[in-house]
């Protein structure tokens, strides 16, 4: 557990849904022009105002109608032009150091944009075929990072969190509260350290060849793949913590050498493939995928440790696409001054 959070050795996401954001002020100013309709509720869509086409671009030009001074029509007043719409919403993008805002009003909604923007940008990039590429997109990254942050500060703010996830859209109030509850989870599992941390990183695995190497696994021992996917981000986010710990477990999925040498299959713990296939292999041992929390407790003697797997794994389950917002998550480590990230894009500094 030694290296949990880690202590050294378009259309917002129409796409992903069909349900549309809240909000719609520019498209009531739209209708008000084209003489369109819009909704505010729920399942109002934060698309495109004046996508339908406007009355006024289908109406006769002046030209059109040629009227002369004794037609019936000369006296007709000419056709108001047409009035071009506003353009879409940009996504929201933040920057890596974009402030967090510490109330809830401003927090809740901050965090609704970034997350159904987020998800239209992880629609278009596993739809790209581009997911075994090195990096994630560059908008995926931040819009991904600043997630994580809003929902660290959650982690270790429950009155905050509280009054965030009431004003949440309902769609998103459930993914919050479990993501904020396994951060606090897994928070409440690590003592601070003294700065400077010194911890070794790297870049992960693509995402698209890690998702391959879970399905694999979980077609050979049943272990499931999104609960392969929680161990591999907590354990280590996804391959990034390349040091040991300080007990000793080594590789991606953080195994004690008596351990790999049990179930590990004559592999290189340090290989993600390998290592992912033999923590598949301890957990049906353990008596996965028939009872998962003995498995995960076999894994790591934790009762936090395992119900912030079994979150992360149950949030992967309802909306598999998830598994591409938390693999762009970072590497941050808490400290006695603050928590600090350690990979990603910008600076590195406390949040």
């Amino acid at each position: 557990i030694d290296h949990i959070d880690h202590r050294p050795p378009g259309t917002y996401h129409r796409a992903m849904t069909g349900r549309a954001r809240r909000g719609g002020g520019a498209c009531l100013v739209v209708a008000a022009l084209l003489a369109a309709s819009c909704s505010r509720g729920p399942e109002a869509g934060r698309a495109a105002a004046g996508s339908e086409g406007s009355p006024a671009e289908t109406a006769g030009s002046a030209s059109d109608t040629a009227a002369s001074p004794t037609s019936p029509q000369a006296d007709a007043p000419a056709p108001a032009p047409s009035t071009p719409a506003p353009p879409e919403p940009k996504p929201f993008v933040p920057p890596a150091d974009a402030p967090l805002p510490r109330r809830a009003p401003a927090l809740a909604h901050r965090l609704e944009d970034v997350t159904f923007a987020l998800r239209d940008s992880v629609a278009a990039w596993a739809e790209s075929g581009k997911t075994d590429e090195r990096r994630p997109p560059r908008r995926v990254t931040l819009q991904a990072l600043y997630q994580q942050r809003a929902y660290r500060l959650l982690a270790r703010r429950p009155g905050l969190a509280r009054r965030v996830a009431g004003r949440l859209d309902p769609g998103l109030r459930r993914e919050a509260r479990a993501n904020t509850a396994a951060g606090a989870k897994l928070r409440s599992l690590v003592t601070p350290l003294k700065p400077p941390v010194r911890l070794k990183t790297g870049p992960p695995e693509p995402a698209g060849r890690l998702l391959r190497y879970y399905r694999r696994a979980e077609r050979r021992f049943g272990v499931d793949w999104e609960v392969l996917a929680a161990v591999n981000y907590v354990e280590t986010k996804f391959g990034r913590v390349r040091s040991s710990s300080s007990a000793g477990a080594q590789g991606p999925m953080q195994f004690l050498p008596s351990t790999w040498d049990a179930y590990g299959l004559g592999g290189d713990v340090r290989a993600p493939r390998d290592a992912i296939l033999g923590a598949a292999n301890y957990l049906r041992a353990s008596g996965a995928p028939g009872d998962y929390r003995a498995a995960l407790y076999a894994y790591n003697h934790s009762d936090a440790y395992v119900e912030a797997v079994l979150l992360y794994s149950r949030q992967m389950e309802r909306r598999p696409q998830r598994y591409y917002g938390y693999y762009a998550w970072q590497v941050f480590v808490i400290t006695t001054r603050g928590d600090v990230r350690l990979t990603g894009p910008g600076l590195r500094k406390p949040d």
